[in-house]
């Protein structure tokens, strides 16, 4: 990654930065958080924040396709400037890089077709079942440690997971809660099963913007763009366009 040159400069909120590229690298199978539509356009939540914090710091923002569980991998190795995927700010991720502050507030959900397991009360009662999960999520660890009884089925993408589900191969699958509604949008076959799941260690912390580990140049410039968009009425707009 070029080195970057900041000019430390915050005017009537106005952020001056020297002109430079940013890449994002994301997974863009989630939506509602980064999806490409039907004109093959990559738009989602995490889109619109990327580009407006772009839009700020007069950066131009790029955009990497990459397999999620190769994320924090690529900013370690400089191969992306920061990610921004739906990534939960959990302990075992901080260690690895830093995160900004939360951008959106997030819990877990099961969802599974209709008709089986409607009345799920216990996440026990899942054990020796098969649960779909993307590779590389906190809620495939979440499942794996708290949960060894459960067949865990991992997948690249929710894509093929769903594919599974409707094929009867899995019983069910734990996703984020915003793209679990997206699916059942969708997919007029399948419903949520039980509460929603939420576990300080994994899941509910936030998620946040990841950069590579002592940039702090380039994570102060992106906590400054969240804090004004949240004040001036930006983040409700963006929002409102992809959750309400």
């Amino acid at each position: 990654m070029k080195k970057i040159f900041l000019i430390a400069a915050l005017t009537s909120a106005v952020f001056s930065v020297s002109a430079k590229d940013i890449n994002f690298g994301l997974e863009a199978t989630y939506a509602p958080y980064e999806f490409y539509d039907d004109n093959n356009t990559l738009v989602g939540f995490d889109i619109d924040i990327a580009n407006k914090i772009c839009e700020e710091l007069n950066y131009t923002c790029k955009f990497t396709n990459q397999s999620f569980d190769g994320l924090i991998p690529s900013i370690k190795t400089r191969r992306i400037d920061a990610a921004i995927s739906g990534l939960d700010m959990t302990p075992e991720r901080r260690e690895q890089v830093d995160f900004t502050q939360s951008y959106y507030d997030n819990v877990a959900q099961f969802i599974g077709l209709k008709g089986n397991l409607e009345s799920l009360d216990s996440i026990s009662e899942l054990n020796k079942k098969h649960v779909g999960v993307q590779n590389g999520t906190t809620l495939q660890k979440y499942l794996i440690d708290k949960y060894p009884e459960i067949d865990i089925v991992s997948y690249d993408s929710y894509q093929f997971a769903v594919l599974d589900l409707k094929a009867k191969r899995i019983d069910a699958i734990l996703i984020d809660s915003a793209a679990a509604t997206e699916w059942l949008n969708k997919e007029p076959s399948l419903v949520k099963i039980g509460k929603e799941v939420s576990d300080p260690d994994y899941i509910g912390a936030g998620l946040g913007i990841a950069v590579r580990k002592g940039n702090s140049a380039l994570l102060d410039q992106f906590n400054q763009v969240l804090t004004k968009i949240k004040s001036d009425g930006t983040y409700d707009q963006i929002y409102a366009k992809w959750f309400k």
